[in-house]
């Protein structure tokens, strides 16, 4: 393995050190409150993990929500959101347990981490073999690759709800430049301050959702009609899959954490704090215009223009610029390991290196600028896999022997303290999400999207944008 040295010199060796180094750091932090490096950009404490998984689990998904329910109906909706919640957070849990197991074979052989940052196909290769690490390194890029171009695509559907004066093409091109500027965040330790203020920015929104759906009211002649069809129920159920499937990231925040054995639980509370967001937020704006967000995928675009919306709008935006860069840290990592660039201590030669990663994804947003139905093709294609699926067998091959259960470094959580009961949980989670996730709603995502692009074309200038008002024309001089 090539020696790593990370610009970020904070990554910590081996769970002994974690602790020490841990304490070392929060006594530092109570010394040196006034310290703005400290404060704002050095973080890795399980709060900082918190503030980053709810931040970076719900960001443009939250306009999107309605859109879903309008294809589900309210009753699936929130069902669904429990449901998923609840098994996205298994899986993340399942990642943490599989990390620390790596991590402690590792350092049982000498190996120290102390300048590398372990990613997730690592550990797949150090548990299960090079296949293994083929088939995670494969979906963990190409999904959090989407993930970035989805975070560009949100970010021109909201700006035009402030300024229509330029389409929605033209915004992505400047977002797109924007955005490549996460080329400069060394790792997710400086993220702090930004998913601290990413949650406050989306729980402004979700609020905002809420009470201006109730102070508008139901819309004249509203119907709610849904569930009315198979190919947009389950069009609907895969975006709420690639909604609580954003632990793509889990083993890089683990990582970041100077005591990463408190991470297992942290997914679950997060996801809680979410279901606050989402549940009421996309059911008060379903109840306010039901039916006609079918033709809506951006909630923003249902809700008269104010102050408070070009508020949320704007936050929206600078969230979706740190997403963005929460979906691409791990990208870069895995370009510069390619490129024999992730020792080289400087920034600014860094940052130059990760730049041909932004630049794909500015492209696959300009062909795809598809908001919410691209997040249903993505869920069901790639986050079934990357984060449900893989991790469940991962989790039941690398246990799959009396020998490695014995010595597990992680034993069944004390709500489960059962091996069989984990199998079963984990052999339901692969096969529900094979057939109703990836089957019928890689079916049902791609049907729906493939009629957008039938409907709108490939490089579409302005995506459900509304046709401009034409001139009055002047009274005739008599």
């Amino acid at each position: 393995m090539l020696p790593q040295k990370q610009a970020e010199e904070a990554i910590v060796p081996n769970f002994n050190e974690t602790e020490h180094e841990g304490k070392e750091e929060e006594r530092d932090e109570e010394h040196s409150m006034l310290s703005v490096k400290n404060l704002l950009w050095h973080g890795g404490s399980a709060w900082d993990a918190w503030f980053s998984c709810a931040s970076n689990q719900v960001a443009q998904v939250l306009l999107t929500l309605p859109y879903s329910f309008s294809q589900l109906g309210l009753l699936s909706g929130i069902l669904l959101q429990v449901f998923y919640g609840l098994m996205g957070s298994w899986t993340a849990y399942l990642i943490s347990v599989l990390y620390i197991e790596y991590r402690s074979r590792k350092e049982k052989e000498n190996v120290s981490f102390k300048n590398h940052v372990i990613q997730w196909f690592e550990v797949l290769d150090g548990l299960l073999g090079p296949y293994w690490k083929a088939v995670g390194l494969a979906f963990n890029c190409t999904f959090l690759l989407f993930g970035s171009v989805i975070q560009l695509i949100a970010c021109a559907s909201n700006i035009y709800y402030i300024n229509d004066r330029l389409d929605k093409r033209t915004w992505t091109y400047i977002f797109g430049a924007c955005c490549a500027t996460t080329v400069f965040i060394p790792s997710f330790h400086n993220y702090r301050i930004w998913s601290f203020l990413g949650l406050g920015m989306t729980t402004y929104t979700a609020w905002y959702l809420t009470i201006a759906s109730f102070t508008h009211g139901q819309a004249e002649g509203v119907t709610h009609s849904a569930p009315t069809k198979l190919v947009l129920y389950f069009t609907g159920a895969t975006n709420i899959l690639y909604t609580f499937g954003g632990h793509a990231v889990t083993v890089e925040i683990m990582h970041a954490m100077w005591k990463p054995q408190k991470f297992k639980y942290i997914y679950l509370i997060a996801t809680l704090y979410v279901f606050t967001l989402t549940i009421p937020s996309a059911s008060a704006v379903y109840w306010a215009f039901g039916d006609e967000l079918l033709n809506h995928s951006n909630a923003f675009s249902m809700l008269p223009k104010t102050g408070f919306r070009d508020a949320a709008v704007i936050l929206m935006l600078i969230h979706q610029f740190i997403t963005f860069g929460f979906a691409c840290t791990p990208l870069y990592f895995v370009w510069e390991k390619v490129i024999g660039m992730h020792d080289t201590k400087s920034i600014c030669l860094r940052a130059l290196a990760r730049l041909p990663v932004v630049i794909p994804i500015w492209f696959l947003a300009i062909i795809f600028p598809f908001f919410g139905p691209i997040n249903s093709a993505v869920g069901a294609l790639l986050v079934s896999f990357t984060v449900y699926i893989i991790p469940s067998l991962a989790h039941m091959l690398t246990y799959r022997k009396a020998s490695a259960r014995q010595n597990a470094a992680e034993k069944p959580p004390i709500f489960l303290p059962s091996w069989t009961a984990m199998y079963v949980i984990n052999s339901f989670i692969v096969v529900w999400v094979l057939v109703i996730g990836f089957g019928f709603g890689g079916w049902a995502s791609m049907t729906n999207f493939v009629k957008q692009v039938d409907t709108f074309g490939l490089f579409a200038k302005c995506y459900q944008c509304k046709p401009p008002t034409p001139p009055v024309a002047a009274a005739p001089h008599h």
